[in-house]
This record gives C-alpha cells, structure tokens and sequence, in this order.
C-alpha cells in the first residue's frame, strides 16, 4: 500500500462521518443564503415599486403624505380602499393562496392545488381560464381575502392578492375561554357564527396552547389574522373551499359587534 492509502486507513470512522456531516451542513447554510438572497430581493423591489407609487385617490396622497400613519383610522372610518399600495404602507403584509382547485388524476384522485381551471367552448377551441383565492394578512388583526380570475396562473394570483389587500378588515381578539386566565390576544372575544352558501362555521374561543382546531384552509386565514387558539365547527358542503372560507371571514367580522345571543 502507499503512504497515501495508509494515511486514509488512519482515519476513524468517527472523522470520516464527522466529516460528511459537515459538507452536508455546508449545503444547508448555502441552501438558507439562497432563499434569504430571493426574499431580499423580493422586499427590494416591493420597496422600489413603493417609493415609485404616484397615488391617485384622496386616501391614497394622504397616505403618501404621511397624514394617515395607521389602517385602523381608515377601517373604522369606513373609508373605501381603492389602491393596494396603502395597505402595502400602513402594514407589513404577507400572503398565501388556498387551495381550490384539484389537479387531474385517475379516478378524481388529483392532487389538491391553488388554481382552480374552467374552460369555455368556441368555435376556436377551448379556452381555458384560471381561478385562484389569495388571504392577506399582517397575523396583528387584520386580514383580507380576494378572488382573482386570468387566462393564465401568475396574473391570476396578482389579481387575487390585490383584490384581498383591498377587501381587508380589522378583528378583534381576545382571552375569551372559561379556563384561560391569561391578558393575551390570542383567540376570539366570543362564540360567533358565519355562513356562505350552504356553509356554516361556528368559531368558539380556546384556551392558549390549544391551537387552531380547525380545517386546514382555514387556519391559514386564521394564522395571518392573528388568532392562535380556537375552536371550530362546520356545518353544510364543507368541501367547497371557496363557501368555508368566505364563511370564516364573515364569521371575522363580527368580532367587531355585539356578543351573538
């Protein structure tokens, strides 16, 4: 054997597996520098296309001006957003899309997905168009939902985002559950009831560490409203996602008005 060879053979195997260990977390490390790089540059040019924003509407250069510093003075004062910029500046806004739609598989067996496609028939073919349904929130007390409709999936999802970030409303939250004692807002203030179609939804304050006991559309509007801890109930056709969470939302809103008898 050469000395090369021998010196190898020297090695333990505890040297050799720490070894492979850290090349392995050294692909994590650059893996994590890559997705924190993309986010950066998405926050870059979200800011770039703020700073360029020449506001059309009174709401809007009042907004700009920095006479309106907060989105609670203009929910509660009712006044109509028409701009998705003003939401962009009053709060820090995330998004996600729910899944409506059902991709193609043997026996109706597709995968779940957020595009929902219908076709229209002509006399050229068939034309296909793309549904999707956005949730928007800062998971502070605010939260929006929006659809959007496009002959293709991204113009669709922009469309859904902006019409959610215009549709946004505030919630109330608080500690509501009969054995949670603690001054968190981490539930609602009350039991309340929603409905859409043939959906009903009935949310019931829970104590903290409970959870969203929930569907799991649902708990992605719950997430970035901010609630972390309630329980749930639905009644009705509760596979058509779009009722189940229009429901939820309008039970949302009346976290805002007197306690349900």
């Amino acid at each position: 054997m050469t000395e090369k060879a021998k010196k190898v053979d020297k090695r333990t195997a505890e040297e050799i597996s720490q070894e492979l260990l850290e090349k392995e977390i050294g692909k994590d490390l650059v893996a994590v520098d890559k997705r924190t790089e993309r986010e950066k540059e998405a926050e870059r040019e979200a800011a770039s296309k703020l700073a360029s924003w020449v506001p059309k509407t009174k709401l809007g250069k009042e907004v700009k001006e920095k006479k309106i510093k907060n989105i609670d003075e203009i929910l509660e004062g009712k006044r109509k957003i028409l701009e998705e910029q003003i939401v962009d500046s009053l709060i820090n806004v995330q998004s996600d899309l729910l899944f409506i739609g059902q991709s193609k598989g043997k026996f109706g067996g597709g995968k779940r997905r957020a595009w929902k496609q219908t076709q229209r028939k002509t006399k050229e073919g068939n034309v296909p168009t793309f549904s999707t349904l956005a949730v928007v929130g800062d998971g502070n007390g605010h939260v929006g939902i929006g659809m959007g409709h496009a002959k293709e999936t991204l113009p669709a999802r922009d469309k859904s985002i902006r019409q959610a970030k215009l549709a946004i409303i505030k919630i109330r939250r608080a500690c509501a559950s009969f054995d949670c004692a603690c001054n968190e807002e981490h539930s609602i203030p009350f039991k309340i009831t929603g409905k859409s179609g043939s959906v009903r939804v009935t949310l019931i304050p829970a104590p903290q560490g409970t959870g969203l006991v929930v569907a799991g559309e649902m708990k992605k509007v719950l997430k970035l409203a901010g609630i972390k801890d309630v329980y749930s109930k639905t009644f009705g056709t509760k596979g058509t996602t779009v009722n189940l969470i229009r429901a939820t939302i309008d039970a949302l809103k009346k976290t805002n008005k007197e306690k349900e008898e």
